[in-house]
């Protein structure tokens, strides 16, 4: 009780509490340097060309494939320990990271709005930066989550792994590109994920999760949300630039090559998760339809005379 009593709410800390200095004193313990003093620096810091990025999403796909032919012939493995305590990890990396961002983030809108949380090169600050970063690097951690599957002999989906890859590169370029409304997708992508792996943490255990079928409602929504922010950011920033007869409301942070890059690849995963939604679900409706009348259940439609 004296701990809630002594949480002091505000702009600066929306959990009661700073976060980021726990956060530091972790970091410095974990790379031997402080937090403040880190940038993502292309060439130096690592994972940050194009020929590591490169060689990433490569490596992925002989692994992934080179896998599914070895395992041909061979038993599926469980992993079952071994998977939750991946998804158990994952939960918490996610909700850190989410918890994280939001304390930085709060301050920013509270005190110069949403616009200038989207658009400002200021918003864009150092521990933002570092987070994005971390983010980034989280992706390629959640590329074993293909890697389980092969081992369990499970389908890969072209959603998967296209997903997968595309969104580790995505991450690259809009650290790249310095683009402000970076934070809109990776909030957005990180309180997913919370459920998301939270779900398969507890499904490993042979739990019965009854909301599964909202987890893909949950990624549709975020990806409409994702563009509605990203090609106002876009196109304001073209329209102020190089037409600026047209309505828009200044320039916005972030490379152009960033910037179009984006916006097509969250359209292409908008389609493809709507696509999936369609397909799996309404499959699974025609299914227990059939099911129900090849038992006798489903009650024979009157005919109208």
């Amino acid at each position: 009780m004296d701990f809630v009593r002594n949480l002091d709410f505000s702009q600066q800390t929306p959990f009661g509490f700073h976060l980021y200095p726990f956060f530091e004193k972790a970091y410095e313990a974990v790379t031997g340097q402080a937090a403040n003093d880190f940038a993502f620096v292309p060439g130096v810091t690592p994972l940050s060309t194009v020929k590591e990025v490169f060689t990433a999403c490569i490596t992925y796909f002989i692994v992934i494939f080179g896998g599914r032919y070895l395992m041909t012939n061979m038993q599926a493995y469980k992993f079952q320990y071994l998977f939750q305590f991946h998804n158990f990890l994952l939960t918490l990396a996610s909700g850190a990271l989410l918890a994280l961002m939001i304390e930085q983030l709060f301050p920013i809108i509270y005190n110069h709005g949403l616009l200038y949380a989207v658009c400002a090169k200021d918003a864009w600050t150092q521990p933002l930066e570092l987070l994005y970063y971390l983010n980034y690097l989280v992706k390629y951690w959640e590329l074993f989550d293909t890697v389980f599957l092969v081992v369990k002999k499970k389908k890969l989906e072209f959603l998967h792994y296209y997903h997968h890859s595309l969104t580790m590169v995505l991450c690259y370029t809009q650290l790249g590109g310095r683009t402000s409304v970076s934070w809109v997708p990776i909030t957005l992508n990180l309180t997913v994920h919370v459920f998301m792996y939270y779900y398969y943490f507890r499904t490993a255990a042979g739990h019965k999760i009854w909301w599964k079928r909202y987890l893909t409602t949950m990624q549709i929504t975020q990806f409409i949300i994702d563009l509605f922010a990203v090609y106002f950011c876009t196109y304001t920033y073209f329209a102020y630039t190089y037409w600026p007869h047209l309505p828009n409301v200044g320039s916005c942070a972030g490379t152009e090559t960033s910037a179009l890059f984006g916006c097509a690849l969250l359209s292409s995963y908008l389609f493809l998760f709507i696509n999936f939604y369609r397909i799996t679900y309404k499959n699974k409706k025609a299914a227990a339809a059939a099911a129900r009348n090849a038992n006798g259940t489903e009650k024979p439609k009157s005919k109208k005379i």
